[in-house]
């Protein structure tokens, strides 16, 4: 569908008062999405009303949820009217909300928390003091001690659709909802303001991006904390989830061949005394010689020699020929010889390139 965005400024001269108010009437040709279902925050302080979220409008990109939120009212004595859409001649408008004396039509739209769809029944001013119905709203009565309990309503917590008329809702102004809206009017507070122009710099806020559930719902208050539907703390971003790092998953390829020198090396040397005893300078001038080999190397009979490294061991085959361990223990003088030739001659120092490229 083909959409099509029209914006009219309207100035609507308000009846029964000298305030003046302009309102932005917005038509567009697709209906906003369902109202979310989600938990209110504690109000945070005494004297603030509640604010219902909504879905605003932003030509750019499409509808973005507006969270609910405590604030002060515009005046004492006045009660929030939330704005509304409303559908007529094959386009979706905005109504927007104002503050007055009382509350009045709001297109049935069940807000929750006291806006069921019809009228108030959140809070209410008395003496010049506002006090919260702790049966609907969520307050901290240790905390704040003007309160009364009406159980006669039934509770909310919003949801369903967002809209008046023609595959929306179907609610007419009561005589009530009348003389509210023939009652004197005060705009949106510049808080108000400010709040929704932050939900419209949030690109997860908008329905195109979070498919009409936006992860910030509602707010303690104007720029405080964000409240996840489910009334849980949460950004106002969706959490960024950081990309494992490519040495993390390469630890693994290192450490293997780390357990082999260092479980290698222990085995070496303890069965190394019976083999080279009579030439224990061997093992302080070359410990890189006796670290790479594979653990089987010096854990068997003496035949072990035959088969790593034939460059190392190429001048002492003949004198392990001999399968007899005997020639060890009788014969030291063997290994007396020739063992500095074998660890000084440079060809043999190069064989541990060899053995470093084994475990890979």
């Amino acid at each position: 569908m083909k959409k099509f965005v029209l914006i009219i400024a309207v100035v609507c001269a308000l009846m029964a008062g000298t305030n003046r108010a302009s309102a932005q009437v917005i038509q567009i040709s697709i209906a906003p999405p369902a109202l979310p279902v989600y938990v209110q925050p504690q109000c945070p302080t005494d004297g603030y009303l509640w604010v219902p979220g909504y879905w605003a409008y932003a030509a750019d990109g499409g509808y973005y949820w507006v969270p609910g939120v405590w604030l002060q009212p515009a005046r004492t004595g006045y009660l929030w009217t939330p704005g509304y859409w409303g559908y007529n001649g094959g386009y979706y408008g905005w109504n927007g909300g104002y503050w007055g004396e009382s509350v009045g039509f709001y297109g049935g739209v069940n807000y929750g928390y006291g806006y069921g769809g019809s009228g108030f029944y959140g809070g209410r001013w008395q003496g010049g003091r506002y006090q919260y119905n702790t049966a609907v709203v969520n307050v901290n009565t240790a905390v704040i001690h003007n309160t009364y309990v009406n159980n006669t309503v039934a509770h909310s917590n919003g949801g369903g659709a967002s809209f008046n008329g023609k595959g929306g809702l179907t609610a007419q102004p009561t005589a009530a909802d009348r003389v509210a809206m023939s009652q004197s009017h005060v705009q949106a507070t510049s808080g108000q303001q400010s709040h929704q122009g932050t939900a419209a710099k949030d690109k997860s806020q908008y329905a195109k991006v979070n498919n009409g559930k936006p992860a910030t719902t509602a707010m303690n208050k104007v720029g405080g904390q964000h409240y996840s539907p489910q009334g849980h703390t949460a950004t106002s971003t969706p959490a960024k989830t950081a990309a494992p790092a490519p040495a993390k998953t390469a630890e693994p390829q290192h450490t293997t061949p780390a357990a082999q020198h260092s479980t290698a090396a222990p085995q070496q040397h303890t069965t190394a005394p019976q083999q080279h005893i009579a030439t224990p300078q061997q093992h302080a001038a070359t410990p890189q010689q006796h670290s790479n080999p594979a653990p089987q190397q010096h854990t068997a009979a003496p035949q072990q020699h035959s088969s790593p490294a034939p460059q190392q061991h190429a001048a002492a085959r003949q004198q392990h020929s001999n399968p007899a361990p005997q020639q060890h223990s009788q014969a030291p003088q063997q290994h007396s010889v020739p063992a500095p030739q074998q660890h000084q001659a440079p060809e043999q120092h190069s064989a541990p390139e060899e053995h470093n490229e084994k475990p890979r």
